[in-house]
């Protein structure tokens, strides 16, 4: 087989592939052959039916195949061995390329557009400065996140008199048009209600600063702004629930409050793992450092932001195979029109402008994705994983087990791997321009963020 490659420009060239009848005839007649062994044609045997009858029955799909696996095999053969860096996948050329007869032809030629990645180097410099945000920890962010662990570790208790917030247990009963207990009426025992979600003013007023035995006559229609809490607490379907006018009474038989935690050991056992931190400093201490953590990551993520901004505008001078890229893109998504890819495309571009930047940074750095680098990152999404369910100190071995689980999908490992990359590259950026340190509290870098 003979391939020709024609350069059009710097971004696109025509691949001709000329298969002729000896690239493929033994190929053809050994399929035919074990065609021949396998056919269930009825009349013949089994590996009895005549070559002629199998040529003439599957002959020209075989052919059709075989010169497909031919010519795929040699373009992209082709490709690796001549080190071509393509863009998207070989298209069949929609201008030169002749028809293909599988009947009459016995020579073939064959015709693919390339789209090549186009050559450009970016110098990084100190010259280059990218704005690099210092969130600055406020007392609030730690006031707050010592109030978010007293409360997620703190317990219930039994009280007697009823605060706004208190849950509340009692035995009802429904009253009838006479004002007296209607005894063919509603009957609840241990029903719940909490006086926080009573809507009206006097309805709640009822409630607080009853104590325990007491007796609490009261209207839930007017308590509750829908049927679904008047169901609840009931205990009757929603319907029934809309159509409930009366009123009713309460015996109050518990309050249960949820009280926070206090500053203590056992708080940051529970915290941090039994024996970590050892005093009220400590604790305030160990909170700080995983906050400032939280607030790096944040700032790292809009560095990178940032920094590839910069980057890619480095690269505007570059030209790219446009029309050859639209149509792969059109060719390999039947869910993408015309006009949402014109819609899109500055965004497509912008995205691979990045990924050939940040290819060629990582080559020219010698960039290596190792298992420890993996272990490591998978950990990192793991924990933040974790942390997102209030569980931020999470055992090494219930860590390393979740890691485990996770690359065992190739798609997870791919991602991975492709984070780790991005991260060193923009490490490397990071190392190589001038940052323009800002100070910034998190409010105005969060709404900055939204601003984007």
């Amino acid at each position: 087989m003979n391939i020709v490659r024609k350069d059009i420009d710097a971004v696109n060239a025509i691949v001709t592939l000329q298969v002729t009848k000896a690239d493929y005839q033994e190929k053809v007649e050994k399929t035919l052959r074990d065609y021949r062994k396998k056919a269930n044609i009825p009349g013949f045997r089994p590996g009895m039916v005549p070559v002629s009858l199998v040529k003439k029955m599957y002959g020209k799909s075989i052919l059709a195949e075989e010169i497909n696996k031919l010519v795929s095999d040699g373009i992209f053969g082709y490709i690796k061995e001549n080190k071509i860096n393509i863009l998207g996948e070989p298209l069949p050329n929609e201008t030169e390329q002749a028809p293909i007869d599988f009947d009459t032809l016995e020579d073939f030629e064959f015709k693919f557009d390339l789209g090549i990645a186009p050559e450009f180097d970016v110098k990084l410099d100190k010259k280059d400065k990218v704005k690099h945000y210092a969130i600055t920890l406020s007392d609030e962010m730690v006031d707050n996140q010592v109030k978010q662990y007293t409360g997620r570790f703190g317990s219930y208790i039994q009280e007697e008199i009823v605060e706004e917030k208190d849950v509340i247990k009692g035995d009802l009963l429904e009253f009838g048009d006479d004002n007296k207990i209607n005894e063919n009426g509603i009957k609840v025992e241990a029903g719940v209600l909490c006086p926080a979600y009573v809507k009206d003013a006097k309805q709640k007023k009822l409630f607080v600063g009853a104590k325990i035995g007491d007796v609490i006559k009261f209207n839930p229609k007017k308590a509750f702004e829908n049927g679904a809490e008047i169901a609840s607490m009931l205990k009757i379907s929603k319907e029934e629930a809309e159509k409930v006018e009366s009123d009713f009474q309460m015996t109050i038989t518990g309050i249960t409050r949820y009280k926070e935690s206090e500053i203590n050991q056992e708080l940051f056992d529970k915290v941090f793992g039994e024996g970590v931190v050892k005093s009220e400093a400590e604790f305030i201490a160990k909170i700080k450092e995983s906050i400032q953590q939280n607030l790096d990551a944040d700032s790292d993520y809009k560095f990178g932001i940032d920094a590839r901004e910069a980057v890619v505008n480095k690269a505007d001078h570059v030209v790219f195979p446009d029309a050859f890229l639209k149509r792969w893109a059109l060719a390999t998504n039947e869910n993408l029109s015309a006009e949402t890819l014109e819609e899109d495309y500055s965004k497509m571009i912008e995205d691979l402008k990045w990924h050939l930047i940040k290819d060629k940074i990582a080559k020219e750095n010698d960039v290596k994705v190792e298992a420890e680098d993996i272990d490591t990152f998978g950990r990192k999404i793991a924990k933040a994983q974790f942390a997102q369910y209030g569980m931020p100190n999470v055992p090494d071995d219930i860590l390393a087990g979740y890691v485990k689980d996770m690359m065992k999908d190739e798609k997870s490992i791919k991602n991975v791997v492709d984070s780790v990359v991005n991260e060193k590259v923009v490490n490397i950026v990071k190392e190589s321009v001038k940052l323009d340190t800002v100070k910034i509290s998190i409010d105005e870098f969060n709404k900055m963020l939204e601003a984007k």
